[in-house]
C-alpha cells in the first residue's frame, strides 16, 4: 500500500492541512496533474473526477472565462476550440487558451457541467497577463510564443501545455548557468527511453487510467514533478511563481466555500507548488503591483494543425490527429486507424483493400511485440502503413501525416459566444454567401458574372484589404477573362484575432474596409502603392473610398517625375478600368488619370531609356512590354472612345518608332520596340529585317548585337516568328556565324538566356531549319519535303479545316452576325487565321 504525506493550504490560509492518502482514496483537496492535450490524461481526470465526486472544479485557465464556461455545453460547441484574450484598446495583444476534446481541461469542464457542478478558472487573471507582456516579452526558445499573428500575439504564459508537454524548456534557475529541462525528456531517459512521446504513450497511454485506483496516475505524476522541481528549481521564471501565488490564493477561497471536496485540473509541473507550504501574505505580496489593462474575453474556433508542435506552439503535441483518434475510439485503436488510413488512400486513387489492413494490423502488433511495447503506437502503425499500404513510399506517407496524423479538424463556437461587431457581420456574410471557414485549404472558382459569386469576390477582397487573409487569389486554371476569379481558402484561428483588430475601423466589414483603405491611400508611401489601392478598390466595390483615392491619386501623379514609376502604375490603373465591364463600376474618373498618366509616359520615355547600363535596361523593358500592354487594353476599353483616348495608340506607336532607332538606346530596348511595332502591324517584315541588319552588322559590338536579338525575340512567340520569317533567322545565323571565338564567349550566356525560354518544339524546328540552311529551306518547302507547316503559299484546305473550331470559340452563328458562312469563312482566311 502507498502511503503519501500531503502538505497544502489550509482554508484559514495560514498554515497547513495534513492529510493520508491511500490507494482508492480520494486526497482533499485533489489535485490532478495533468499533460495538457493528452488523451491518457484526459481518461485518467475523467475517472478521478467520477470516484472523488467533487463540490467544485478548478482549472488552470483565465478567471475572465468564467462566465464562458456554460457555452461549452451547447450543442454546436465542438473542440477543438480556444479562449481568446485580447486587451480592449490593443486587439493585436493577444493570447490563446487551446483545448481539444482529449484536452483534461475540456473534460474537467464538460464533467462539471454534465454534472451540476461549478467550474472555475484559477490561473492568472488575463488583464494581467497581457499586460505583463508590454515590457517583458517571452524569452526566445520557451515555446510560447505562437506565430503567424504577430509579435504580440502569443498563448499566455499560462496556456495549458507550456508546463510539461515535451519540448518545452524550464531554467535551472543556477546562477550564472543557462540550463534548460524538458521535464518529459528527463523522465523518458531515467526509464530508458531516447523519445518521450514514446515513453508518455507506454506509461501513460496504453496503460489505462489504473487498475482499482483512478488516483494512482497522479500520485505516481506527482511524485516524479516533485523530485524534478527539488533538482531543478521553480525553473527561474518569476512569472510561475506569481501564477502558482494566484492558484494557492484561489484553491484557499474555493475550500472556504465548499469545504476539502477541491478538485483541480493543472500542469503536472505545477502540483509540487500548489502543494507547497505557504502563507497568505506571501501570495498577496508576490501578486501586489502587476499591471493590468482591460482585457476581453471569447471562443474561437481552433484547428488540429495549430496543435501540433511544428505550427510552433510552445504546447503542442506532434499528433493531434492521432490522439484525438486514441481518444475517440471505444475499441480496437489500431484496427480502426489503419481503416482510416485505408479509405483515405483509397480516396487518392490508391489501390489498398481490406487485406492490406489486416496485413498492417499484424506487422504493427508485430513491431510492437518485438520492440518491448504493450500496445502498438504511432511509430508502429506508420511503419506498418508504409511497409504494406505505400509499398516503402514516403510519399503517400506524407499525405498521411498532414491529413491524418496531424489532420485538418476546425472547431465550432455557438452564435450566442461574444464577439466583436465586426466577427458577427462577418459571420452574417459567410451564412448568406454559404461560405463557411474550414481548415482544409480548398480553391474556389468564382464567375463574376453570376451576383452571389461577386458578392463573394467582394468579400474577400475587403478582407484582404483588412488584413485577413482568409484567402489568397491565384491563376485561373480555365479562363482568364475578367469574369473568373480563383481564390484558395484556408481559416486559420489567429485570423479571430486579425478580425479583433480591424474592428477599430469599423462595425461591418464594408464601413471598416473604406476606413483602412481612405487611411492607407493617405499614407502610401508613393505612386505604386497609391494605384495599387485603386485597383483594390474596384475590386472590392468601395465607391465611398474611391474618390478620396483617386484625388491623392491624382495629386501623386502630377508630383512624380519617375518615369519608372510612372510605368509601373499606369497597367494596374488599366487593369481596374477593364473591371467595370465586369462589376459595373463607375471608372471615369479612373480613365482620365489613366490617360494623363500616359502622356507623361510617353513623353519621358526616351530621354529615360539613353544611357542604360545592362541591369536597368532589362528593367526598362519590361516596363515598356507593360505599358504596351496597357494601352493595347486601354484602347479595348468603354472609355477608349473618350477625347483623352484619341489616338493614344497611334502615339504609343510613336515612340515606340524614336526607341527602334536612337543610338542612346540600349541594343535590349531597340530590339523590343521594333517587335512590339512589328507585332502591331505598324512595321512591314522587311522593315524588320532591315533595322535587324543595321543591328547585326560588323561594326556592333557583339554584346549589343546580343542584346538587340534578345529584346526582339525574347519573350512569348519570339520562336515561332523566327519559324515563320527565314531572313530574320537568316540574319540572326549569319551573324552568329561570323562572330569571333572570343566574342561568342562573351554572348553565348545571353544567347542561351534568350533561346533556352522557347517551347523544346521551337527550338527543335529551329535547329532543324538552320541545319538545312536558306537555300534547301525554300526547294524543300516548294517541293513539299520541308518541315511540316511550311509552304510558298496558304493552304487553303487546312485553313478550312480549322474554320468550324474557330466559329465555336467565337461563338459565330450559321451565319455569322447576318453575314453569310461563306463570306465570315472568307474574312477569317483574309485575317490569316
Amino acid at each position: 500500500m502507498r502511503t503519501t504525506t500531503w502538505a497544502g493550504p489550509s482554508p484559514e490560509g495560514d498554515g497547513v492541512n495534513g492529510a493520508d492518502r491511500h490507494a482508492g482514496t480520494a486526497p482533499r483537496p485533489l489535485l490532478l496533474g495533468v499533460r495538457h492535450h493528452g488523451p491518457g490524461s484526459a481518461r485518467a481526470v475523467r475517472a478521478a473526477l467520477d470516484a472523488a465526486a467533487p463540490r467544485v472544479v478548478l482549472i488552470e485557465g483565465p478567471p475572465e472565462a468564467d462566465a464562458l464556461i456554460p457555452l461549452a455545453a451547447e450543442d454546436d460547441m465542438r473542440p477543438p476550440v480556444a479562449l481568446l484574450a485580447h486587451a480592449v484598446d490593443e486587439p493585436g495583444r493577444s493570447a490563446f487558451w487551446p483545448l481539444a476534446e482529449f484536452s483534461p481541461e475540456w473534460v474537467a469542464i464538460r464533467w462539471a457541467l454534465d454534472h451540476d457542478v461549478p467550474a472555475r478558472f484559477i490561473d492568472l487573471p488575463a488583464t494581467h497577463g497581457l499586460a505583463w507582456r508590454r515590457g517583458d516579452a517571452p524569452e526566445e526558445g520557451t515555446g510560447d510564443d505562437t506565430p503567424g499573428a504577430g509579435a504580440d500575439l502569443a498563448p499566455a504564459d499560462s496556456a495549458p501545455g507550456t508546463d510539461s508537454a515535451p519540448g518545452t524548456d524550464v531554467d535551472t534557475g543556477a546562477p550564472g548557468a543557462d540550463v534548460r529541462v524538458d521535464p518529459l525528456a528527463v523522465l523518458a531517459d531515467a526509464a530508458g527511453y531516447d523519445d518521450p512521446e514514446r515513453w508518455w504513450e507506454d506509461v501513460v497511454e496504453h496503460r489505462g487510467v489504473g487498475a482499482g485506483d483512478a488516483f494512482a496516475p497522479f500520485t505516481a505524476l506527482e511524485e516524479a514533478m516533485g523530485a524534478l522541481r527539488e533538482a531543478y528549481g521553480s525553473g527561474g521564471d518569476d512569472r510561475d511563481l506569481v501564477r502558482e501565488a494566484y492558484m494557492r490564493l484561489q484553491m484557499r477561497a474555493a475550500q472556504r466555500e465548499f469545504g476539502d471536496d477541491v478538485a483541480v485540473v493543472c500542469g503536472a509541473w505545477h502540483v509540487p507548488a500548489l502543494r507547497r507550504k505557504a502563507t497568505v501574505g506571501a501570495d498577496r505580496a508576490l501578486l501586489k503591483g502587476l499591471p493590468k489593462v482591460k482585457a476581453d474575453m471569447t471562443w474561437v474556433p481552433w484547428t488540429y494543425r495549430r496543435l501540433a508542435r511544428a505550427s510552433g506552439y510552445g504546447a503542442g503535441i506532434d499528433s493531434p490527429g492521432w490522439y484525438g483518434h486514441l481518444f475517440g475510439a471505444p475499441d480496437r485503436p489500431v484496427e480502426r486507424w489503419l481503416t482510416k488510413v485505408a479509405g483515405l488512400l483509397r480516396e487518392e486513387d490508391r489501390i489498398v483493400s481490406s487485406a492490406h489492413v489486416i496485413e498492417a494490423v499484424r506487422l504493427a502488433e508485430t513491431l510492437a511485440a518485438m520492440r518491448g511495447r504493450p500496445l502498438p503506437g504511432l511509430s508502429e502503425t506508420t511503419d506498418a502503413v508504409r511497409a504494406v499500404m505505400c509499398e516503402g513510399s514516403d510519399v503517400p506517407l506524407a499525405l498521411v501525416h498532414d491529413r491524418l496524423v496531424v489532420g485538418d479538424v476546425l472547431g465550432e463556437v455557438p452564435e450566442s459566444a461574444p464577439a466583436v461587431p465586426l466577427q458577427r457581420d462577418l459571420s452574417r456574410w459567410q451564412r448568406r454567401l454559404r461560405l463557411k471557414p474550414e481548415a482544409l485549404e480548398r480553391e474556389l472558382e468564382l464567375d463574376l458574372r453570376r451576383e452571389t459569386d461577386a458578392e463573394r469576390s467582394r468579400l474577400l477582397h475587403r478582407l484582404r484589404l483588412l488584413g485577413i487573409g482568409w484567402g489568397e487569389p491565384v491563376s485561373s486554371r480555365g479562363s482568364t477573362g475578367t469574369f473568373r476569379e480563383t481564390w484558395r481558402l484556408r481559416w486559420e484561428p489567429e485570423l479571430s484575432v486579425r478580425v479583433a483588430e480591424a474592428g477599430v475601423w469599423g462595425t461591418t466589414v464594408l464601413a471598416a474596409a473604406t476606413a483602412k483603405v481612405e487611411s492607407d491611400a493617405t499614407t502610401a508611401p508613393g505612386l505604386v502603392e497609391v494605384t495599387a489601392l485603386a485597383e483594390l478598390c474596384l475590386l472590392a466595390d468601395l465607391a465611398r473610398a474611391l474618390p478620396e483615392v483617386m484625388r491623392i491619386l491624382a495629386d501623386r501623379a502630377a508630383l512624380d517625375a519617375d518615369v519608372a514609376h510612372l510605368a509601373q502604375a499606369l497597367p494596374a490603373l488599366v487593369r481596374s478600368l477593364r473591371y467595370g465591364d465586369v462589376r459595373g463600376t463607375d471608372t471615369g474618373a479612373l480613365a482620365e488619370v489613366a490617360a494623363g498618366l500616359a502622356e507623361r509616359v510617353f513623353v519621358g520615355l526616351p530621354p529615360a531609356c539613353a544611357a542604360l547600363d545592362a541591369d536597368a535596361a532589362q528593367e526598362m523593358r519590361r516596363h515598356v512590354d507593360a505599358v504596351h500592354g496597357a494601352v493595347g487594353l486601354l484602347g479595348g476599353t468603354p472609355e477608349a472612345s473618350a477625347p483623352a483616348h484619341a489616338g493614344l495608340r497611334g502615339r504609343w506607336h510613336s515612340v515606340l518608332r524614336v526607341l527602334s532607332t536612337r543610338d542612346t538606346v540600349p541594343g535590349v530596348i531597340q530590339g523590343r520596340a521594333v517587335r512590339l511595332l512589328l507585332d502591331d502591324g505598324e512595321l512591314e517584315q522587311g522593315d524588320a529585317a532591315r533595322l535587324m541588319g543595321l543591328a547585326l552588322s560588323p561594326g556592333t559590338p557583339p554584346p549589343d548585337a546580343a542584346a538587340w536579338i534578345e529584346g526582339f525575340v525574347g519573350g512569348g512567340g519570339g520562336g515561332m516568328l523566327l519559324v515563320h520569317d527565314e531572313r530574320l533567322l537568316a540574319l540572326i545565323d549569319g551573324w552568329l556565324t561570323g562572330v569571333s571565338a572570343d566574342a561568342f564567349t562573351d554572348v553565348l550566356p545571353l544567347l542561351r538566356r534568350t533561346f533556352s525560354a522557347y517551347e523544346p518544339g521551337v527550338r527543335r524546328t529551329l535547329g532543324e531549319l538552320v541545319r538545312r540552311g536558306p537555300g534547301q529551306r525554300a526547294g524543300a518547302a516548294a517541293t513539299g519535303g520541308g518541315a511540316p507547316g511550311f509552304a510558298a503559299e496558304l493552304d487553303a484546305g487546312r485553313a478550312d479545316a480549322v474554320l468550324p473550331v474557330v466559329r465555336l470559340l467565337l461563338g459565330l452563328d450559321e451565319d455569322g452576325d447576318g453575314r453569310s458562312a461563306g463570306a465570315e469563312d472568307n474574312g477569317l482566311v483574309e485575317a490569316g487565321v
